[in-house]
């Protein structure tokens, strides 16, 4: 029996229990749980507006040591260290074969589906985007394990598992920021804070963090910002704040929104200059719609595109992000605002839902 972090249904507060989890089978691997991130995404699982079967356990951004592994693994051995890999690529479907799209695989979130444990009572408990971090113990398959490269503290690492790979895939691989451009980065949470040493990393030479809360001003410029600016509730207003800072090129050349609301997102394909570019990081609900008119996208000659998992290969990036991490280029302890136990993860959720803070981090 390990403790866990159990979602009973959607919309349920999580409750910490004791679950029973099997060894692994084929082609799967066992593993203790370091630390586990805390993530917008959770939420948006918890609340229905990502699909997720339930009753489960959540938890995608997680690192830790291999305990056992099943039958046919080949990449790990007990007592290696590994980062969680919520989206894994099956190398074969079409996105990754023929397009070389791993982060669009149609098989990467296959196991959330497939029961995993149980809990004391004899229920099935599905893995919460295939991980099921919030726990002391999960098993996963073997893809879903990335092995850690030396030199990055291992608590730490389960930032590499989305928030770090997020933030620096949006900027280089989706919004592909070059030297001396100017970013808004809208939402400055665990992903955003990401976003920003990205931004820092990559030469930007101006570099705007918004956020409705005026408190998270000293933590963005820590990563990177050099200006902020405060959202309000118009988003025009806070647009045309933002194409101040940057007034000019009349507006930034690239706008990255961590958020997933609609407001956010008209307000960083606002803030941006004509040919400018907004990728969306933030995952919105399904009933949320963002409008433009046919004139605008004419006039401007914006660029808007989504990103999935900062459009990565976490198994090409992870050694560079690891790279970055020791040089000291990248600092993934700036991520944190607070370090909880696993029986203050609802304590995380409400941090989230009232916009306080960067990334919670379980400690186990």
């Amino acid at each position: 029996m390990i403790r866990a972090a159990v979602l009973s249904a959607v919309s349920a507060p999580l409750v910490v229990s004791s679950i029973e989890l099997p060894e692994p089978g084929p082609g799967q691997v066992r593993v203790r749980l370091a630390a586990a991130g805390v993530c917008h995404s959770d939420l948006s699982l918890s609340n229905g507006t990502l699909r997720q079967p339930v009753p489960a356990v959540l938890g995608h951004e997680g690192a830790g040591t291999v305990l056992s592994v099943g039958e046919g693994v080949t990449g790990v051995l007990p007592g290696d260290r590994v980062v969680l890999n919520w989206a894994p690529s099956c190398g074969s479907c079409h996105f990754c074969a023929e397009l070389s799209e791993p982060w669009l695989c149609t098989e990467a979130n296959a196991a959330t589906t497939v029961p995993y444990a149980r809990t004391r009572s004899g229920d099935e408990l599905y893995p919460g985007l295939s991980v099921a971090a919030f726990a002391e113990e999960t098993v996963v398959p073997e893809r879903a394990v990335l092995p850690l490269p030396e030199g990055v503290p291992l608590e730490e690492a389960a930032l590499l598992g989305c928030a770090m790979l997020t933030g620096y895939g949006a900027v280089h691989h989706s919004a592909r920021v070059r030297t001396g451009e100017s970013v808004a980065v809208f939402g400055v949470g665990g992903v955003g804070l990401a976003t920003l040493q990205s931004a820092r990393l990559a030469g930007a030479e101006r570099i705007v963090a918004v956020d409705v809360s005026e408190k998270k001003e000293e933590l963005a410029r820590a990563a990177g910002a050099t200006d902020f600016v405060a959202a309000g509730a118009d988003p025009a207003a806070t647009a045309k704040a933002v194409r101040a800072v940057t007034d000019g090129r009349r507006g930034a050349d690239v706008a990255i929104e961590c958020v997933g609301r609609a407001e956010t997102i008209r307000a960083a394909w606002d803030s941006t200059r004509r040919g400018g570019r907004t990728t969306v990081v933030g995952v919105g609900s399904k009933d949320e719609r963002v409008s433009f008119s046919a004139l605008e996208v004419f006039h401007f000659a914006r660029t808007l595109s989504g990103c999935v998992y900062g459009n990565c290969d976490p198994a090409r990036d992870l050694p560079v992000l690891a790279g970055h991490v020791r040089e000291g280029r990248l600092d993934l302890g700036a991520l944190v605002t607070e370090r909880i136990g696993l029986d203050e993860v609802g304590g995380a959720f409400e941090a989230m839902l009232a916009g306080r803070g960067g990334r919670s981090l379980i400690v186990f």
